[in-house]
């Protein structure tokens, strides 16, 4: 038996395309007080009386356009990689999700059944940044799990990797390819977060959005910027592939609601370009780290749809790194990150 484990965590899926599995998927998602950050009443009445309601058959005719014979994309990306790591790593390893299956209950409880000599649990969040809507909840919710039972074994998280040396390499390599055609601009389009997020996640309470340049500045707040470190590894991946600044951008997809969200917005940005020039595009989504519904559907179908309809000539979306051979090389070195 195994003395340590690993366990990737990632977003999650409906178990089906049915309208049935959506609304139990978008209620459990909505319903989590670090993405809807309101009173939980007002939560309840606004994701189970309306979100849920209103938009489980638009999603699930959304996810019937990227669904496979075996089922979700993200989800089978994410068992992937986790298979190709436990053979690079020599080391076993797991995959919950936060919301939907496989839950992580389930699987600290198959863990704990198949390993019960051991004596350290590695936690791999895969979101590259820090975002409470994302790498947060994630992983507050194991701790929760955890802390449920007097468990034998430790549980160790591996910090947002944002500006790791190995993820940068692995994104600007999987991007090169894609960038040696002409092309007029370069977009980082990242999942989207509401501004007040950002400043609810500021330890100091006074810079994230508060100051001039506050991503330029040096802060602790930025341990925990979500705004900051994509625009790290935006400069990063730019640098390496030696393009220049003025031919890169990033911006921010997937908003929901009315409320003042991290911008530019990607859908309003793929409108204006090409009424500006910009007619061949390139676009990747490093937020995510598996092929999913914001990057297959949303960027990869509608995002081109946008774009090639304002006047657009050329449209490439990057796909995610997903099971990349040097992706599952890096995510090796990345578990040693763990603290």
């Amino acid at each position: 038996m195994s003395k340590k484990v690993l366990l990737f965590a990632n977003l999650g899926s409906p178990d089906s395309t049915q309208v049935k599995d959506v609304r139990r998927y978008l209620s459990q998602f909505l319903m989590d007080p670090r993405v809807i950050d309101i009173p939980y009443l007002l939560r309840l009445l606004l994701v189970r009386g309306i979100i849920s309601p209103l938009r489980a058959f638009s999603s699930a005719q959304k996810y019937k356009t990227i669904w496979t014979e075996e089922g979700s994309p993200l989800i089978i990306y994410t068992k992937a990689l986790a298979a190709l790591v436990e053979q690079e790593a020599n080391m076993p390893c797991y995959v919950c999700m936060r919301y939907g299956n496989p839950s992580a209950a389930d699987t600290m409880e198959l863990i704990e059944k198949e390993h019960p000599d051991l004596e350290e649990m590695i936690l791999i969040p895969l979101y590259p940044h820090y975002a409470m809507s994302s790498f947060e909840t994630a992983v507050e919710h194991v701790r929760d799990i955890y802390k449920q039972k007097d468990r034998k074994f430790s549980l160790q998280v591996v910090p947002p990797f944002f500006k790791n040396e190995e993820y940068i390499d692995v994104l600007t390599e999987s991007i090169r390819p894609y960038v040696q055609d002409p092309f007029d601009l370069l977009i980082f389009s990242y999942h989207g977060i509401p501004e007040r997020h950002v400043r609810k996640t500021d330890m100091t309470g006074k810079h994230c959005l508060k100051c001039d340049n506050c991503c330029e500045v040096e802060s602790q707040a930025h341990t925990t910027c979500y705004r900051h470190q994509v625009k790290t590894t935006t400069e990063l991946v730019r640098d390496k592939l030696g393009v220049p600044a003025e031919k890169v951008m990033f911006s921010f997809q997937s908003r929901l609601g009315k409320d003042e969200w991290l911008k530019p917005y990607t859908a309003k940005t793929l409108e204006e370009l090409p009424k500006q020039g910009i007619k061949r595009l390139v676009i990747c989504s490093p937020a995510f780290v598996s092929d999913c519904l914001e990057t297959l559907e949303e960027i990869h179908e509608e995002g081109m749809e946008i774009f090639m309809e304002n006047g657009g000539e050329s449209f490439v979306a990057i796909p995610c790194l997903n099971t990349r051979p040097d992706w599952v090389s890096s995510m090796v070195k990345i578990t040693q990150t763990a603290k």
